[in-house]
């Protein structure tokens, strides 16, 4: 599968060229042309999928299994002092890119900050209901 209009489908089919970190039969890892850190990566299958909602269930364990071997490679290298794994779906949260990505990015002690939120409260049966409306049956 391919869109002819993602820039990271170009990528895989070696239209754009890229920093390759790995290669497999259905990943690739390039470093990010616009890091949030020195060694940010991008892990991306060849395939084209949207986001975590059309990625088949085995092929995001594998993104995951892969995700753990580089962040565990990348540290030792780079000498890191910690690491962000971060996905992002939709536009809402942050994805500009329309093709299913894993950002890597290592985090060094005085560098720059890392991704923050502001924690919401919610009252005890606020809590309650959700997780109950969320638990899977």
């Amino acid at each position: 599968m391919r869109d002819e209009n993602c820039i990271f489908c170009k990528i895989v089919a070696g239209e754009i060229p890229s920093r390759t970190l790995f290669e497999d039969e259905d990943f690739k890892v390039m470093l990010d042309v616009g890091p949030a850190a020195k060694g940010h990566a991008l892990i991306i299958p060849k395939a084209h999928y949207a986001d975590i909602y059309e990625l088949p269930g085995e092929l995001a364990g594998e993104a995951m299994k892969l995700a753990k071997r580089m962040a565990t490679h990348m540290t030792t290298v780079l000498n890191c002092d910690g690491f962000n794994i971060l996905q992002n779906n939709g536009e809402v949260a942050g994805q500009t890119v329309f093709h299913y990505h894993m950002h890597l990015i290592p985090r060094y002690k005085g560098g720059d900050e890392m991704i923050l939120w502001k924690a919401n409260h919610f009252s005890d049966e606020e809590m309650d209901a959700l997780a109950e409306k969320l638990k899977v049956q």
